[in-house]
Order: C-alpha cells, then sequence, then structure tokens
C-alpha cells in the first residue's frame, strides 16, 4: 500500500471508529462488538505506525497518549470552576430555596418562561471534575479542577478516554442532531473556534470490579472505591496507566457562550455536538419536582453501573442564576442534595485488637465482607471497649454497617432478634497482644503498660514522619515497615542516616525511587518546634499541648533537639501544670519522658544526624485574651482552625485540645462533636462563630 492508499484508508477508519464511538457512548448504541472496533483500531494504529506523518491530533489512536511526563503543568482558568454547597436534608434544601428566594427577591419558578423548568436536575457523579478546552473543533488541552482557578494539565490522560471526543461533530451534523433534539440550531453557534466544556471522568462499577480481580489474581491490594481509581488515573504522570483503566466520562456545562440561554439546552447542544451527556439528568418545573427527583435515585441508584453521591440542582436560567451571584466559593444559584450514607448487613466474625502508637488498644470488627457505596468492607473500628458495650456488640452478631459520609466504614446497629445463641461475649485481653505486657485502662482507653512495646515503637515511626511531626511526604507505614524488617532502621533517627544506596538494594525500590525518599527526608531536617516535640510521641502530648511546651520554651536559646530534653527536662511538675489542661497525668507523662535516659540519648542522636529545629516567635505573653483558654469544636465557616489558632495566641490566649473547668470559652460550628456536651456538663461557656470573631475582632 502506498502513500496515497494508507491516507484514504486512514481517513475511513477515523471515520468509522469515531463513528462507533459516538454511537456507543452517546447514543448508547453498539453497532459492533468491541473485538470489532479494537480491530479497527489497530488496523489504523498500524498505518499511522508505517506512516507516521498521516498522524493527526485527533486520530483514535492518540488517546494512549505518549510518553509520561516528569510533572503536570499549571492551568489558568479562564472562569472560574466553582464546586456546590452540600444539602443533606429536605430542611437544607427548604433554607437554600428560600434564601435564594430572598436573594432575588422573587422566586425563579415564578420567573420562568412559559412551559420551560425553573431547574435541572443532574446526577452528581462521584468522579473528578475536568475542564475540556476545544480550538478549530479539536481537543488541544484538559485540565483538573485544582483550587477552581488554577487546574493542573492533564491533556495526555484525557485522550485516553473514549467518552471523550478528540474533536467535536461538524456544524452541519451537529445542526441535524440538534433538530432531532427539539431546538433550533440557527439559535445556536455551532462551529465555535474555541470551545471550553466541563464535565466529570468517573470509573464504572463493573470497570471496578474488573480491576479487582486484577488486583486479587496478582495477590495485591483492592482499590478502595471507583472514585478514587478515577482520580488516581488522571493524575498518574504515565498516560499508559490511564489508558488501561477504561474511564468514562460525562459533560454537563458549556463555559463558552454558544447562544444558550438555559443549563437545559447546554445539555443538549454538548450531545448534538458529539460529547456524552448523562440521559438521566432532567428539568423541573417545581421545587417539589427537584425534591421527587432525589428521591427517586435515592432508591435507584443501585441501577446504574456508576457511583453517585447525590443529585445537583441548579436554576435553569443562565441568566436568573447568573444574577443569583457568588456566595463563598459556590454560586447561589446550585446546590448538592448529597444522598444519606449507604448501609448493609453483615455478620462479625471476630473482634481483633490493634496497638496504637500511645499503647493504646483498640477493638476492630471483622466481618464477612459486604460491599457498601462500591466498596468492600471487611473491617470497622469500634474505638473502645465503651462503644462494644453501647451497642450490645458479640462476635457472631448480624450488624448493619455504613459508611458514614461515603467513607468510613462503622458498626451502628447490633441486629438482635437475629441471634442464634452461638455469639460470645467480647472481653479486652488483660495483656498486650504484641509483647504479653499487662495492660492498664486509662479511662475508656486500655494500654499496653510496656513503653518499649514493638507496635508502639512501629507506630511511633508512623506518627514521626506524618504531617503532624516531621511531615516527610512518601515515607508512609509500608516504606517504614521495609526499613525496618531489612534492618534499616531501628528508631527515627536513623531515617535521616539512610543513603541512596541503601534504599536502591531493597526489592521494589529503583535509584529514582531512592533518590526522592533520600532528598525528601534531607529536606525535613528542620523542623518547628512544637513538630518536633510532637512528633517524640510523648504519652497524652497531642499538637495543642505540643504547641504549649514550645511557646513556653520559645524564648530559650534551642537550636537542637537535645536543647529541648534540656529545657523541658528541668520542669518540675509543678511548673509543667502551670500550663493549660495540663494535670497532674499529662505532667507525669512529660516528666518521666525527658528523664528517660533512652529518650536522652535519642534526642542526641537527632542532634548527630543534622535535625535542627527551626525559630518560632514567642507566643504574645499579653494582650486581651491573656489567661483565657479556648476549645474549638465544629467547622468553622469564615476561617481555617489553624487560622483561628494563631489569631487566639496573637493575642495572648491559649488553645486546648480538651474541654476542663480551666476552660473560658467552647467555641462550637458547624457539627460541633463531645466537646460541645463536655462543655455543657461542666458548666463552660459556648459560643457561636459570630461571637467567637468578635471575640478576637474579625468582621
Amino acid at each position: 500500500m502506498d502513500k496515497r492508499q494508507a491516507e484514504e484508508r486512514v481517513r475511513k477508519l477515523r471515520t468509522e471508529i469515531n463513528k462507533y464511538r459516538y454511537a456507543y457512548h452517546v447514543l448508547d448504541k453498539e453497532l459492533i462488538s468491541p473485538d470489532a472496533l479494537d480491530s479497527l483500531k489497530k488496523e489504523l494504529f498500524d498505518l499511522e505506525q508505517k506512516f507516521p506523518e498521516l498522524v493527526t491530533p485527533d486520530s483514535p489512536t492518540q488517546r494512549v497518549g505518549g510518553k509520561p511526563l516528569k510533572s503536570f503543568l499549571k492551568v489558568r482558568h479562564e472562569k472560574p470552576m466553582l464546586s456546590f454547597n452540600d444539602a443533606f436534608s429536605s430542611e437544607d434544601m427548604a433554607d437554600w430555596h428560600q434564601r435564594l428566594t430572598d436573594f432575588l427577591g422573587y422566586d425563579a419558578e415564578k420567573r420562568a418562561e412559559k412551559g420551560q423548568p425553573a431547574y435541572y436536575c443532574e446526577l452528581k457523579i462521584d468522579g473528578l471534575a475536568i475542564e475540556l478546552i476545544y480550538e478549530d473543533g479539536v481537543f488541544v488541552q484538559g485540565a483538573t479542577r485544582g483550587d477552581g482557578f488554577v487546574g493542573e494539565d492533564v491533556t495526555q490522560n484525557l485522550r485516553t478516554v473514549e467518552a471523550i471526543p478528540l474533536k467535536f461533530l461538524p456544524p452541519d451534523e451537529a445542526a441535524r442532531n440538534l433538530r432531532g433534539l427539539g431546538l433550533d440550531p440557527k439559535n445556536f453557534n455551532l462551529a465555535p473556534k474555541h470551545l471550553i466544556v466541563r464535565g466529570e471522568v468517573f470509573t464504572t462499577l463493573k470497570e471496578f470490579e474488573r480491576m479487582n480481580r486484577e488486583q486479587r489474581k496478582k495477590g495485591e491490594k483492592e482499590y478502595a472505591n471507583p472514585r478514587n481509581i478515577a482520580a488516581g488515573s488522571i493524575r498518574q504522570l504515565d498516560p499508559k496507566v490511564a489508558a488501561a483503566r477504561k474511564l468514562d466520562s460525562f459533560q454537563y456545562s458549556i463555559v463558552t457562550d454558544l447562544g444558550q440561554k438555559r443549563h437545559e439546552e447546554e445539555h443538549l447542544v454538548l450531545k448534538a455536538l458529539g460529547f456524552k451527556t448523562n440521559p438521566h439528568n432532567r428539568g423541573a418545573r417545581t421545587f417539589k419536582e427537584v425534591m421527587d427527583f432525589r428521591e427517586h435515585w435515592a432508591t435507584h441508584r443501585e441501577g446504574i453501573d456508576y457511583e453517585i453521591d447525590g443529585t445537583v440542582i441548579i436554576v435553569n436560567s443562565n441568566a436568573v442564576f447568573a444574577a443569583a451571584g457568588i456566595v463563598g466559593k459556590a454560586p447561589r444559584g446550585a446546590i448538592a442534595y448529597k444522598f444519606s450514607p449507604r448501609e448493609a448487613t453483615t455478620v462479625v466474625e471476630e473482634i481483633k485488637v490493634q496497638v496504637g502508637r500511645t499503647g493504646a488498644l483498640t477493638p476492630v470488627a471483622v466481618m464477612r465482607p459486604v460491599g457498601v457505596g462500591g466498596i468492600t468492607i471487611t473491617h470497622a473500628t469500634l474505638h473502645n471497649a465503651d462503644e462494644i458495650e453501647r451497642l450490645g456488640l458479640k462476635v457472631g452478631d448480624t450488624v448493619i454497617v455504613s459508611r458514614a459520609g461515603d467513607v468510613i466504614p462503622q458498626v451502628t446497629q447490633v441486629m438482635k432478634h437475629l441471634r442464634t445463641g452461638k455469639e460470645k461475649a467480647f472481653k479486652m485481653p488483660a495483656k498486650c497482644p504484641v509483647d504479653g505486657s499487662p495492660v492498664v485502662r486509662d479511662g475508656a482507653i486500655y494500654r499496653c503498660s510496656n513503653k518499649l512495646c514493638g507496635a508502639r515503637h512501629r507506630e511511633s515511626l508512623y506518627h514521626f514522619t506524618s504531617r503532624a511531626a516531621f511531615d516527610i511526604r512518601g515515607v508512609g507505614p509500608q516504606i517504614l515497615d521495609k526499613f525496618l524488617d531489612e534492618g534499616l532502621i531501628a528508631d527515627a533517627a536513623d531515617i535521616f542516616a539512610l543513603r541512596e544506596g541503601d534504599i536502591a538494594a531493597l526489592e521494589r525500590f529503583g535509584e529514582k525511587s531512592a533518590e526522592n525518599i533520600v532528598k525528601e527526608v534531607q529536606s525535613k531536617k528542620e523542623v518547628p518546634l512544637a513538630r518536633l516535640i510532637s512528633g517524640l510521641s510523648i504519652l497524652h502530648v497531642g499538637e495543642e499541648t505540643a504547641n504549649l511546651l514550645a511557646q513556653r520554651v520559645a524564648d530559650k536559646n534551642i537550636l537542637k533537639p537535645s536543647d529541648v530534653g534540656k529545657a523541658l527536662g528541668g520542669f518540675t511538675l509543678e511548673k509543667l501544670q502551670e500550663l493549660p489542661d495540663v494535670g497532674p497525668k499529662v505532667a507525669a507523662s512529660i516528666h518521666e519522658w525527658f528523664k528517660e535516659k533512652r529518650n536522652q540519648d535519642f534526642l542526641k542522636k537527632l542532634d548527630a544526624v543534622g535535625v535542627r529545629v527551626s525559630r518560632i516567635a514567642a507566643q504574645s505573653k499579653s494582650g486581651p485574651l491573656k489567661g483565657q483558654v479556648f476549645v474549638l469544636t465544629g467547622t468553622l465557616a469564615s476561617l481555617e482552625r489553624e487560622a483561628a489558632k494563631e489569631k487566639i495566641r496573637s493575642l495572648g490566649g491559649g488553645v486546648s485540645e480538651s474541654v476542663s473547668k480551666k476552660t473560658t470559652y467552647v467555641v462550637a460550628g458547624e457539627n460541633p462533636g463531645s466537646k460541645y456536651a463536655k462543655a455543657k456538663e461542666l458548666g463552660v461557656k459556648v459560643i457561636n462563630e459570630k461571637d467567637f470573631l468578635r471575640i478576637i475582632h474579625i468582621g
């Protein structure tokens, strides 16, 4: 075959392949079998290999992408990619509708064009939001949402998604499609030079199960859920990884002005141009229809082959939507109505006990595998012995397990009427399951009494590298386990002495990964004082207490870890108890830690490997909040929790992790936890966010 013949054959192959792709992904029609379609693609690929000058950016073969990238480039969105606020109940939805009406000064339902829906309802896909840019009809760039203003260029990976057209349909064909959808093509620009559309990339449940079957065959860990696969695939530097995972995609928004006046029209124009849209999305004339749409899918979502975690409701009129404006980072004219946590029943076959970094024993339910919300659950934490007693749980019980927020599995109820009589009561062990040391009770918590317990040591290493301490990225539990098992490290200080050759010699570690690990470790040798103290895993010392200790010695000449030992080791029990919420038990724990020679030697070893303490400003010892102690609980809407803490400290106040009689205020944000109840019990004053902002002079 000469070049002229090849060129003609390539043109026809591309036309046929695109036709079948459009039929399958947009019209949901399988005109030929997947095997036959693969055969056509193989022929096209072979011809392009023989005649590389015939390769074009919009060729179906280009979905596989090029060579792996070293990093992703940043992309600034022409218009922000906003996210939606969430509603979790019919009351939340009614409040949203009322706020929208109050802001607009009219009901969107009554302002809708005659015969047109006031709202547009969409299924909320549990995937990854994307933006696609086309120039002269050809896909040229794809990006993630990022922070809403700047995303990552993932063009090569998005090319691998069959549902995303590499070239949208020509005007005459799009016009025919649009007429078939009930719109007049004359009202729309169907041949834009520059087009921006937005949508979602996701993994179907069928593909999710296929991938996990492959993982099981290889004896490797199964994937947690479909969304993680989609997001992880699109953010792979090697596009061949994304190609192998057979992702899917729906588009739901047109950023470019093509003449659309209603959001519903955007979906129809997208479909006419050859984009895949969700066939279940539809308009709603009334607010009641909006609620009916959500309730239908709350009970019918098992009938579709992808994960949805709610519905999205958007004001249909683009003019009204624009008039509603933006509140925070979300449009006022749209909201996501989330589904309640999914639940399933299963049987607790065993209760195991795990030992944490401080020696705390945590009971964990081992269950018959059960699918909940797209993942297979076999374990769920039971928190402590009191929780087991509250549930009335026995080994062998049938339980209801749910995923709170569709993420964390937990046992919520025991179905006692299904008991057979063979169930067995559970008791916390008297000896540590790791080293056999006696177990002691500390309030609701059981602990291993041996401070040198192997499990505690391993967990303390995990904590040492975590974000709360040295923040050594890429050196997580699995890698630390490998280093321990291979004898490369005996304690956390040894991590800083590792060399590339030590790591590269290990199985499944290459030179590049070894280089990256060593570079990251060396970059974290200088650490803020509070995070160094937190990283020591001192019993009862969390992030807030570590910060209080750091502030207490901030004015001393602390340059090395051993200086920390000298400064804090010189404190008497009485001096330590002067700190807010440091009682006799916490003071004794701190005092004993710094007096132990083993710990003093460890601090000196950190000195020797080059760990240094970065300078911090001493907390204000005067100010309007001097002597006042704050406890934060729940989510603050107007500022991040760390920013709130810093503001309190800058005004001379203190922050505590727990509520006590020494607490001045408990600041309750949205969804406050047990600290709120504790404050009420102790008679501590509880204030809302508005009052808190007034106290710290914000707003």
